[in-house]
């Protein structure tokens, strides 16, 4: 099986950062898939920009060394790494000063009639900055986009005057709030699971399901974040963007169609529903943790006030008892977690069903668990729906719970791709379903700024966990009070 490349219409993306990690990791490779696969077309170009000085050769020998340290020996065939080449060039340019612009238009007036991407690949701290001198020396035509990363902001306040300062030179329909994780194809499948299935849409509800779980496991640590990440924490830095936004795909309505508006619509209607959590119930409903010495896969690790080289109660693992009010989710609770350095890098979402009412087969026949669908999204991205069914045999009748497995890599016969990739021709084709619109934004701050506000007040720390661990025992309690436990990583 195969699936069709579309191809885009020409553009410039002009990468700020250009010579950041970002960039180098994901930003050279996803473009490069894209032209392997067929979907760039003449005359697209890819244009570094950032404060270094550089020429277009250096900044091309840049990107082929990040191609030969990202992909795959036999992507690398020579025609196309030197067809990609071509279309690299770099201005050095400085936010806070006119250094360079002139130069980036000139540039730019080459290509002005295709479409023009501006993707600030940078510090929060100056998406403004940039916004304004492409406003000042005339770069936006009736074609530019404009795509930021996270965060966006550190609480509504912040994210309320980062949204204004690009809303002052951008429209709305002009700015692509990018969040990798609605690219994978996993979080787009759950959409298709609901609503393009018969099986699942009429047991999608309180009525049907007992609880969902939603897990983000990193097994790393601070892996040169440490002015970012301690200033953030994992409620920020993973919470209030990923986690929350997959939390809606699970729990929004129908939209009427896949159209950006109707979706985003659902997905803000989920957010809004979100019951508040203050400080009369904050310890009741989260738990904060922050990783200790121990062992990960390459060996012993230290704990993250030794990585940080300081003493800090930031929390490096959060997890949440959430309830959504509404008719669909009145009663089911939603269990969130998220941290670094754990057993495993994994996310998956777990929904699990309510029991039978009743079993027929008897004490011999062993215990009937509860059926579950679990969605894999990294790694090894796939769908498992786990069933009870007779042990093979004869003897009598004993109950297996099994899973019938579906993983893309075995599925299909396509290569997966990375989400930028999707992401990033998204911005060409002026898709923003999978982009977070403002309000979006404003109202998963809304839900996250008074549990920060409550852990400050009621003074609640971050409790030890050794890495290599599922974070500390307080978020086991968090689910066993209600009955419940974590899944299983399969």
């Amino acid at each position: 099986m195969s699936s069709q490349i579309i191809p885009v219409e020409p553009f410039d993306y002009v990468v700020f950062g250009g010579t950041g990690d970002l960039a180098e990791r994901k930003l050279l490779p996803a473009l490069f898939h894209r032209q392997l696969a067929g979907q760039l077309t003449e005359p697209t170009r890819i244009i570094g920009a950032s404060r270094t000085a550089m020429t277009h050769e250096e900044y091309r020998k840049f990107t082929l060394d990040a191609l030969h340290e990202h992909l795959k020996a036999e992507e690398l065939e020579e025609s196309e790494v030197a067809k990609f080449l071509d279309r690299v060039h770099y201005v050095s340019v400085d936010a806070k000063s006119d250094q360079g612009w002139e130069d980036l238009k000139k540039l730019l007036d080459q290509g002005k009639d295709i479409v023009r991407a501006f993707y600030l690949a940078v510090s929060p701290s100056i998406f403004g900055d940039i916004a304004d001198k492409i406003r000042d020396h005339k770069l936006i035509t009736k074609s530019t986009r404009i795509v930021v990363e996270k965060p966006i902001g550190r609480d509504l306040a912040s994210a309320q005057i980062l949204n204004d300062t690009i809303g002052k030179v951008f429209k709305e329909d002009q700015i692509f709030r990018i969040d990798h994780y609605l690219g994978k194809e996993t979080v787009q499948n759950l959409m298709a699971l609901r609503f393009a299935n018969a099986l699942y849409e009429p047991l999608w509800n309180s009525a049907h399901i007992d609880h969902v779980q939603i897990t983000v496991a990193e097994s790393v640590g601070l892996e040169g974040r440490v002015t970012y990440y301690d200033k953030a924490g994992a409620l920020r830095d993973m919470v209030q963007n990923h986690i929350l936004q997959l939390l809606c795909l699970v729990a929004m309505e129908a939209p009427s169609s896949l159209d950006a508006e109707a979706v985003r619509d659902e997905k803000l209607k989920v957010l809004r529903s979100l019951k508040p959590i203050t400080p009369n119930n904050v310890e009741k409903l989260t738990v904060r943790g922050q990783y200790r010495a121990g062992a990960s896969a390459g060996g012993a690790v230290n704990g993250y006030q030794e990585e940080l080289g300081a003493t800090s109660d930031t929390e490096t693992f959060v997890a949440i008892k959430a309830e959504i009010n509404n008719w669909r989710w009145a009663g089911v609770p939603f269990y969130l977690r998220t941290g670094k350095r754990l057993a495993t890098r994994m996310s998956e979402i777990v929904i699990t069903f309510k029991p039978i009412p009743h079993s027929i087969f008897g004490d011999a026949a062993g215990r009937i668990e509860a059926n579950k669908l679990v969605i894999r999204l990294q790694p090894d991205e796939g769908v498992k729906q786990w069933l009870m069914i007779k042990d093979p045999g004869p003897g009598g009748m004993r109950l297996r719970h099994v899973s019938l497995d579906m993983s893309f890599a075995q599925a299909f016969d396509v290569r997966n791709p990375d989400a930028y990739e999707r992401l990033l021709m998204d911005v060409i084709r002026s898709n923003q379903t999978l982009f977070m619109r403002r309000d979006e934004v404003e109202a998963a701050w809304n839900w996250c700024d008074p549990i920060l506000k409550s852990w400050e007040e009621i003074g609640q720390k971050a409790q030890g966990y050794t890495s290599g661990t599922w974070g500390p025992s307080q978020a086991i309690a968090l689910i066993e009070r209600d009955g419940r436990t974590w899944h299983e990583i399969d």
